[in-house]
């Protein structure tokens, strides 16, 4: 149950970061122009995605370099997309939506696509921290096995399947055929290749290791360099960037709990999250405004965020709770632990 005071401290923050917000549209009135924005940034990402490739197929680049850049850019087209889900762009306009729509599930393969990501985020808002909220539970949020947490953080797909009679059990109307089908074809067509290549490089390691000799035939290697090719420029980018996210993000959500915004999440900007923060656009720094204020697009978030983490921890958000995530996610009751 909310009390009268929380829901006092949660409307002064949600005042607190509109008011920065309405102030930092006054000094910049480029923010302004929400919609260019948001397609600029959108096609930049894009850009530096299908870039970082083209060098890498030329020979200018490493594989380790455009993995890198591909998974940035890919963060950035994830932050627009979580944006058009809020319907912060061309709302008016829906041949330019759906075009944006479009352009940041391609870069992003392993992914269910963002009109059915739509209505389970838009129901994280409503029941975020309880067992009804799909969207989080799917990437590890609330799990009490590190091992079993590990592989759905890093293969959502095996997650799935291993818990998919637990979701049946306890969320209402939960369909895996209807989730599945969601990510076709990009994320079938993204778990074919991924499993292909681990299969074949597996199997090769395994014979070389044993002294075994197999002449493989001309079409198949030509099939595993492409395969390969596809790995680094388009599989390995969206990989190293969702096992980011789904980390910081599992982490910073309670499970079980967590009655009102003040206790939905925790701000996650220790050190040792910053090699994660890299790949997901300083997602655990910035996300908690997002549960106040979700109207607002994500560049705002980051500028202002300084500031309002101030407030928020003088209000009483938690930081840094490390605590909970040994513990499955579980907001903490007693005194004893430290915001």
């Amino acid at each position: 149950m909310q009390s009268t005071s929380d829901k006092e401290i949660i409307r002064e923050i949600i005042n607190y970061i509109k008011n920065q917000e309405k102030t930092l549209r006054v000094q910049l009135p480029l923010l302004n122009q929400q919609n260019t924005l948001g397609l600029s940034i959108l096609l930049l990402s894009v850009l530096g995605f299908i870039t970082s490739g083209f060098l890498y197929f030329i020979g200018v680049i490493p594989g380790w370099a455009c993995i890198i850049l591909g998974a940035l850019s890919t963060s950035i087209a994830h932050e627009i997309e979580h944006d058009l889900i809020h319907q912060q762009y061309f709302k008016s306009n829906g041949v330019i939506y759906h075009f944006m729509m479009v352009m940041v599930w391609l870069i992003r393969p392993n992914t269910i696509n963002p009109w059915y990501r739509k209505k389970i985020h838009l129901n994280h808002h409503k029941v975020s921290g309880t067992s009804q909220d799909i969207e989080e539970r799917l990437v590890g949020n609330g799990i009490k096995s590190h091992l079993l947490r590990m592989l759905v953080v890093c293969d959502g797909l095996l997650g799935l399947i291993v818990r998919t009679k637990q979701f049946s059990r306890e969320i209402k109307d939960y369909n895996f055929f209807k989730l599945f089908n969601a990510g076709f074809p990009l994320t079938t067509i993204y778990y074919i290749v991924l499993y292909s290549f681990l299969l074949f490089h597996i199997f090769d390691f395994i014979v070389e290791y044993m002294a075994v000799v197999i002449h493989y035939p001309a079409w198949l290697m030509t099939l595993v360099d492409w395969i390969s090719f596809t790995v680094v420029v388009w599989i390995a980018p969206s990989y190293l960037r969702s096992a980011c996210l789904n980390f910081v993000t599992s982490s910073m959500h309670y499970y079980g709990g967590a009655f009102n915004m003040l206790q939905q999440t925790q701000v996650l900007n220790h050190w040792l999250f910053m090699p994660f923060q890299l790949f997901c656009f300083n997602f655990g720094n910035t996300h908690t405004i997002h549960h106040f204020v979700p109207s607002q697009p994500f560049y705002i978030r980051q500028i202002i965020s300084k500031r309002v983490n101030v407030f928020l921890k003088e209000k009483g958000v938690k930081f840094n709770d490390l605590t909970s995530i040994l513990a499955a996610n579980r907001y903490p009751v007693s005194p004893k632990i430290a915001n």
